[in-house]
Parts: C-alpha cells; sequence; structure tokens
C-alpha cells in the first residue's frame, strides 16, 4: 500500500505519519508546503515540497507515485486568518483539492481518497438539533468553513462523476501536542508555562470563554481517518468527534488546575471572533458503526501533555 499524505509535515499530517510507521507496513509520500522542512526521510517515507496550486507538480507526483490511496490534509485551518484573509483560505483549500482530483482523472487513477472536512461545517444548531449528524443541514458561517463545505461536496462530485472512491471525514476541533499556537489550548498553555517560569505576570489572557465545542485528542483522529480510509464507504461522509460539549472555560480551568503558581484570568477582545458558534458537537456513531473507532484519550491527558509539551519549550527557550 502507497499512501500520499498532502500536509505531512503540518500538525495532524505528522502524527498520522508517525502511527503509519508505527501502526503499518504501508509506504508513504508527503507533500509540505515550500516554506516548511522536509519530513525526515527513511526506508518507508519520503516527502516532498510541493504547492498544492501547482497542478504540473501535482501531475508529475502522482504520475510518478501512482499511490494506492491519498489523505488530503493540507489546508488553511486557522478561522481568525480565515477572516482576515478569506481569498486566500478559499484558494488555497478548494484548488488544492481540485488539482488532486483532476490529476487523478487525467491519469486515469482511482485512489482511496479521503477528504478532510470539519465539523464548522455545520454552523450552528438548536439544542435539539445535537448531537450534530452527518446528515444535519450545511452552514458555515466563516470563510473557513465555507472552503471546507467545498472541498466536501467537490469529493462527492468526483465520485459521482469519476467513480473516485471518495470518503469525507469531518473532525470536530483536535488538539494535542505539535499544535501551534494559533489555536486556543496550545495558546493558553504556552502562556502557563510562561507565567510558571515568571516570563509573563500571573495573567492569562483569553477571549470567549462561553462556547462550547467538541474537543477530541488528534491522536484518537489519526486513528479514525485510518479506519475511515480502510472501511468507509465512498461517496459518505463521517463525523469523528468525541460526541461531548466542553466549553473553553472548561479548558481553562482544567489548565489552572494544573498549574504551579496562581493565575488570574483577563478578557482580551482581541481574541473575539466575528462570530461565534455557541455550542457545537457531534456523534461519530455512524463512524462508530462502520468501524468500531471509539475516542481513548481522555481529554485531561490531552491538556496534560499539551502543557507539558509548552513547559520543555519554555524550558529550552529560557535556557538558550
Amino acid at each position: 500500500m502507497h499512501v500520499l499524505i498532502t500536509g505531512a509535515t503540518g500538525f495532524v499530517g505528522s502524527h498520522l505519519r508517525h502511527y503509519f510507521l508505527e501502526h503499518t507496513d504501508w509506504q508513504l509520500t508527503g507533500t509540505a508546503f515550500p516554506d516548511q522542512p522536509p519530513a525526515p526521510n527513511n526506508p518507508r517515507e519520503q516527502c516532498y515540497h510541493l504547492d498544492l496550486c501547482d497542478r504540473k507538480g501535482i501531475e508529475t507526483l502522482l504520475h510518478d507515485i501512482r499511490p494506492d490511496a491519498i489523505i488530503h490534509l493540507a489546508a488553511q485551518s486557522h478561522v481568525p486568518t480565515a477572516y482576515k484573509d478569506p481569498w486566500e483560505t478559499l484558494k488555497n483549500n478548494i484548488l488544492g483539492e481540485v488539482n488532486l482530483l483532476e490529476s487523478c482523472v487525467t491519469l486515469d487513477l482511482k485512489p482511496r481518497f479521503l477528504v478532510i472536512g470539519s465539523g464548522e461545517e455545520y454552523g450552528r444548531a438548536s439544542a435539539e438539533e445535537l448531537p450534530l449528524r452527518e446528515d444535519h443541514p450545511l452552514h458555515p458561517e466563516n470563510p473557513y468553513s465555507v472552503s471546507k463545505v467545498t472541498q466536501d461536496v467537490l469529493g462527492y462530485q468526483y465520485f459521482i462523476s469519476y467513480n473516485i472512491p471518495v470518503i469525507c471525514v469531518r473532525p470536530f476541533n483536535h488538539v494535542g501536542p505539535g499544535q501551534s499556537t494559533r489555536f486556543v489550548l496550545p495558546a493558553f498553555a504556552h502562556q502557563v508555562a510562561q507565567i510558571e517560569r515568571g516570563l509573563q505576570e500571573n495573567i492569562l489572557r483569553v477571549g470567549n470563554l462561553e462556547p462550547a465545542r467538541d474537543f477530541t485528542d488528534v491522536r484518537d483522529v489519526v486513528r479514525a481517518y485510518h479506519l475511515a480510509l480502510l472501511q468507509g464507504t465512498p461517496g459518505e461522509a463521517y463525523n469523528v468527534s468525541s460526541s461531548t460539549a466542553r466549553t473553553i472555560q472548561s479548558l481553562v480551568n482544567r489548565l489552572l488546575e494544573m498549574a504551579r503558581v496562581p493565575i488570574s484570568l483577563e478578557i482580551d477582545p482581541e481574541r473575539y471572533r466575528p462570530a461565534d458558534v455557541p455550542i457545537v458537537y457531534g456523534s461519530a456513531e455512524k463512524l462508530r458503526r462502520a468501524t468500531g473507532w471509539e475516542p481513548q484519550i481522555p481529554f485531561e491527558q490531552t491538556v496534560r501533555d499539551v502543557l507539558e509539551e509548552w513547559r520543555e519549550k519554555v524550558k529550552e527557550e529560557a535556557e538558550t
């Protein structure tokens, strides 16, 4: 089995490569954006710098490796960045997938193709509509989620039109070690680690703490992708979720409980989004029925692992 992973050196891509190297005998080829360092090469994996907006480059790569499967992770996934530059997010996320799928058509390739959508596609829902299931209407509320809806339905269109076995997963919020501080948990954990070492006053600056989200550890998420790729039905979409809503406040509370010094909170208006869905969580029952997947890593462990990662990083920075 030869698998192409786009975005292979990113947050999820790094965890996915590690998982495949440990749990399969597959050959891996990854792509990374030109300004990112390539993944370490070993006999079972190779990585190329490639902009997915470069159609010719994608076609050449697919012609050379002829993958049995493609996992399309590469995307601009930061919602505030999407608000600041909507078109760049739309172009990056949509054109990259179109180029991959069109190259498959041109080369007459039919790999198992996993499209990574998002729980953000559903938008806001009433309490009676929760947990969100795959047949819920899609009402994206920001440019990032618009791009993900487009990726989702593009995959379905190429399945119907060209019989490419496309499967879509819609992960809700996933967190864990290795995530950028542009995202909520590592952003707060970084601050806590700095406060503990006396590099920041004992104030945690936060945004809106009221929204409730469905958090799943990234290490559980990549396991779900593996199972969906193998056992999912082409043309179908599957939620990847914990099926539990946790407020941002509860996440902050966990960090404060683990902190080694007293910390107070301060609201930072700059951390608010123009639109924020109050509560969202999904049902992973469809994925569970198809593959047997269940999240295994407790939320408290995820928070602790991220905090420990940032404690180590801040320590290293302070000592250099």
